[in-house]
């Protein structure tokens, strides 16, 4: 119990964070024209979905983490959701790396062949794909007979009634048990979806470990390190000043791939040794430890743009201080921002 009260203490904080973080990134190129490159435009889109990773992703795993006895299909909306984001924040990746590969391959005509036009549709593609991906198992690659399993034993008035109980505040409770007997009526339609609502309560080894891990995030990643590492020969041959901006900013690009591979392979390598090992528990306190990991990858992004790109860095002070300033009236500050940016 204090193990799970400090991982949602950690985690409200961790999304707090994570939300004021990257809604600075977003603003900090709004306010800054200078900033509204085609990489940036990029690194905005990843910033969108660490802040769907902060707002919404964190709180569903906060649920997940209380072990409730929930519906299965709210269950697995809330279970689905978090591989959402973060398969949109691999196929980002992804897609960043291509366009540093175009940028450095095809110098002449980059500007022809990539335009904002196909560089949104690209970006709506990844998303879209991302849904596809992540809510999979709501349409039937899940454990429904399993999760029901759990409440067999119980009848199916018993069970309606303990998902209401659980569903409300401790103030309602004793009005919960005398309305018992309204609750047996609808027994049938409620009571046997029911089931403790955890990650793996829903998903199958096998989805976590072959489609995920090896075939939604593995496969992505070796894609992308096959580019970089193809960029860093090319620019090896061409050592002119542009050359070696380029090559700085993919170092940047490739630093946001490993901090990626940092955050989510512990939590990756635990999915797969529930499926190796059936028999092999995992402390809880090691589960909320390798989530709290993962989540720190949508905090790092940022820190990783202010510290390796220098324009981006002075931009994103030069805006928190502003509004720092003048946070009492801040629509007046950012019109400010709009007539006088800042040099970055």
């Amino acid at each position: 119990m204090d193990n799970n009260i400090l991982f949602v203490f950690l985690e409200i904080i961790l999304a707090l964070c994570i939300v004021s973080l990257n809604l600075l990134v977003c603003v900090t190129v709004y306010l800054h024209k200078e900033l509204r490159t085609v990489t940036n435009f990029l690194i905005v889109s990843l910033a969108a979905a660490d802040i769907g990773v902060g707002a919404l992703a964190i709180p569903f795993s906060i649920v997940l983490s209380m072990e409730y006895t929930l519906c299965f299909y709210t269950c697995i909306f809330i279970t689905c959701f978090p591989l959402v984001t973060t398969q949109f924040s691999i196929l980002l990746l992804l897609l960043i790396a291509i366009n540093a590969h175009l940028k450095i391959k095809l110098p002449n005509s980059y500007s022809a062949c990539v335009t904002n036009r196909r560089l949104a549709l690209a970006v709506i593609l990844c998303f879209l794909l991302s849904c596809l991906i992540g809510f999979s198992p709501m349409m039937g690659w899940n454990q429904f007979q399993q999760y029901v399993g759990g409440n067999r034993s119980l009848s199916a008035s018993e069970r309606s009634l303990r998902g209401l109980l659980l569903s409300r505040s401790a103030r309602d409770l004793s009005k919960a048990y005398f309305s018992h007997k309204e609750v047996s009526n609808t027994s049938k339609v409620h009571g046997d979806h029911l089931g403790c609502c955890t990650l793996t309560a829903v998903f199958s080894p096998e989805y976590l470990v072959y489609f995920v891990f090896f075939g939604c995030t593995l496969l992505p990643l070796l894609i992308m390190l096959a580019i970089y590492a193809d960029i860093f020969r090319v620019a090896r041959n061409h050592l002119r000043s542009a050359k070696k901006w380029e090559t700085h900013m993919t170092q940047t690009l490739l630093l946001l791939v490993g901090i990626f591979c940092l955050c989510w392979i512990p939590l990756n390598a635990i999915n797969s040794l529930r499926l190796l090992c059936r028999s092999c528990t995992v402390p809880n306190s090691i589960i909320f430890l390798v989530v709290l990991f993962s989540h720190m990858n949508s905090f790092a992004n940022p820190l990783v743009y202010a510290m390796r790109k220098k324009d981006f860095g002075t931009a994103l002070r030069s805006v928190f201080l502003r509004f720092l300033n003048c946070w009492p009236s801040p629509k007046v500050c950012c019109n400010r921002a709009k007539v006088h940016p800042q040099p970055s």
